[in-house]
C-alpha cells in the first residue's frame, strides 16, 4: 500500500506542480546560472547509496557532492536559496525519487556517508526502512540551520546533540510504523510549513 501511495501521488504531484518546477528553475538559473539541481550521494534502504535531488540553493562546491556536510556553513546559500530553503521547495525534486523508488514520501531523513559512519550500529537499524522526504524529526528540527548558525562548536552540535535525537525519532518511526502515522506526519508537515 506503502510503494503504491508513493507512486501514485508522487506522479500525481509532478504534474500538477510542473508550473511551481518550472518557476523554480527560471529563478535559480536567474539568480545564479545553471545547474539548477543539487545532486548528492545519500545512503538509503540497506546500506545502498543514491542520488538525491534538490533544487540548487548555494554557490556550486563539487566536494559536496559526493556527500560532503558542512553543518551551520550557510555563507553559500544564494539569494533565491534562502527563500527555497525557508518554504522547503528545493525538496521538490525528491518527488523523482520518490516516484523511482530510491525514497518513500515518509521514513528517516537519508544521510551523507559521513555522518552515517559515526554511528554505524543504530543507521544499520534506520536502513532497514526506505529513507524519506520528511518524518518527525524533519518537523522536531526544522529549524536546524538557524540552531548550527547559532552554535560556537557546529560540527560538534550536530555530532553529539542533533543527530543522536534524530535517531531516536527515526528509531521510534521505525517501530510505530503504520501507513496511517505516516499519513499525520504528511499533514503535520504541511502545517508546520505553512504556519511556522
Amino acid at each position: 500500500m506503502k510503494r503504491l501511495f508513493d507512486i501514485f501521488f508522487s506522479l500525481f504531484f509532478v504534474i500538477i506542480l510542473s508550473p511551481i518546477f518550472f518557476l523554480v528553475v527560471l529563478f535559480v538559473v536567474i539568480d545564479t546560472g545553471f545547474p539548477f539541481l543539487f545532486v548528492q550521494k545519500r545512503v538509503g534502504k540497506n546500506g545502498q547509496i543514491f542520488k538525491m535531488f534538490k533544487f540548487r540553493t548555494m554557490t556550486i562546491n563539487k566536494e559536496a557532492k559526493q556527500g560532503t556536510f558542512d553543518v551551520g556553513d550557510v555563507r553559500r546559500v544564494t539569494t533565491v536559496g534562502k527563500i527555497l530553503r525557508k518554504t522547503k521547495l528545493d525538496e521538490l525534486p525528491q518527488l523523482f525519487n520518490v516516484l523511482f523508488g530510491s525514497m518513500s514520501f515518509v521514513g528517516p531523513r537519508p544521510e551523507v556517508q559521513k555522518w552515517v559512519d559515526i554511528y554505524p550500529e543504530r543507521w544499520a537499524f534506520v536502513h532497514t526502512v526506505k529513507p524519506g522526504i520528511t518524518d518527525n524529526a524533519s518537523i522536531v528540527f526544522r529549524n536546524e540551520e538557524e540552531i548550527l548558525a547559532a552554535s560556537d562548536e557546529p560540527i560538534i552540535c550536530y555530532k553529539n546533540e542533533i543527530l543522536p535525537r534524530k535517531l531516536e525519532l527515526y528509531e521510534e518511526y521505525i517501530r510505530k510504523n503504520s501507513f496511517w502515522g505516516d499519513i499525520l506526519i504528511i499533514i503535520r508537515t504541511f502545517s508546520s510549513v505553512l504556519f511556522k
